[in-house]
């Protein structure tokens, strides 16, 4: 079971159209949480997942709670990706049953959401600097995820 990507009620049509096309390269499954902050449509995300959208395994879920209780029952331990946990990235075990979270980018996923992951991590950054953005974050931790399970084995 290869590692998976959610998006946590994504913001931006073209951060959720860049990681769909990156899951379509990658053969990573997205799994979508909504509501969305956009018209979740082909039209909405042509622009950053072109003509990838069509190659991609999208998997959406109504509802967080739709979702949490799929992965559950799926047995997948929910790794988030926030700016307010003290453990890095890159210092962490992944197992191919993860799914990696990110949250929504204007405001990460409510602490009631956070409470419920089995895993928290930050990418290391200098201080007094923000964040990264969403699609970039997800993409540098779901390369190391895949690099630490052989998730690129296949992929010419």
């Amino acid at each position: 079971m290869p590692v998976d990507l959610a998006l946590y009620q994504p913001d931006i049509a073209n951060n959720t159209g860049t990681l769909i096309r990156l899951g379509a390269c990658l053969g990573t499954t997205i799994h979508l949480i909504h509501p969305t902050g956009f018209p979740f449509s082909p039209k909405a995300l042509a622009r950053a997942g072109m003509d990838y959208v069509d190659h991609a395994a999208v998997q959406e879920h109504v509802s967080w709670t739709a979702f949490d209780q799929w992965r559950r029952e799926q047995g997948r331990r929910l790794v988030l990706l926030t700016t307010k946990a003290e453990t890095s990235a890159y210092g962490v075990a992944y197992e191919d049953q993860d799914i990696l979270m990110v949250g929504r980018e204007s405001a990460g996923v409510p602490d009631t959401v956070a409470d419920l992951c089995d895993l928290k991590v930050r990418i290391p950054m200098r201080d007094g600097l923000r964040s990264i953005n969403v699609a970039l974050a997800a993409t540098l931790i779901l390369g190391e995820a895949k690099r630490q399970t052989d998730g690129f084995t296949g992929l010419t």
